[in-house]
């Protein structure tokens, strides 16, 4: 899906969906990250990688779609993580206490795989 101003590619990897976001998330762009992730919730997937490797900018919109789903997430016995936040993203999940709520990883494969221990990935 190309929103102007942020790319959003979805990636299957056996039950793990990866969710590869380029640009900027902000109040414009927000609305259509949440409406892919409530996609990929509805077609059944319940572990959520989202891919901040090539996100350059994230405002408190972009904050809110993540924190918006995690939880449900999680009761449902899945997850949202996070990986390849660049330095300045980072911080932005440093200061509002976010680095503490989601399991943040340098790369793709190594949030996927972290969810080896709690089914299958592929």
């Amino acid at each position: 899906m190309v929103e102007p101003g942020l790319v959003i590619t979805r990636v299957e990897r056996g039950d793990v969906t990866s969710i590869r976001l380029e640009g900027f998330l902000d109040a414009h762009t927000a609305p259509a990250l949440d409406k892919e992730i409530k996609q990929v919730i509805d077609l059944g997937t319940r572990r959520i990688v989202a891919n901040l490797a090539r996100l350059d900018y994230i405002s408190s919109a972009g904050l809110g779609v993540f924190m918006s789903h995690v939880e449900s997430l999680r009761a449902d016995g899945g997850d949202l993580r996070l990986c390849g936040l660049i330095p300045k993203v980072r911080r932005v999940f440093d200061i509002v206490g976010f680095s503490r709520v989601f399991e943040l990883d340098d790369e793709e494969d190594g949030a996927v795989e972290r969810f080896a221990g709690k089914g299958t990935v592929s």
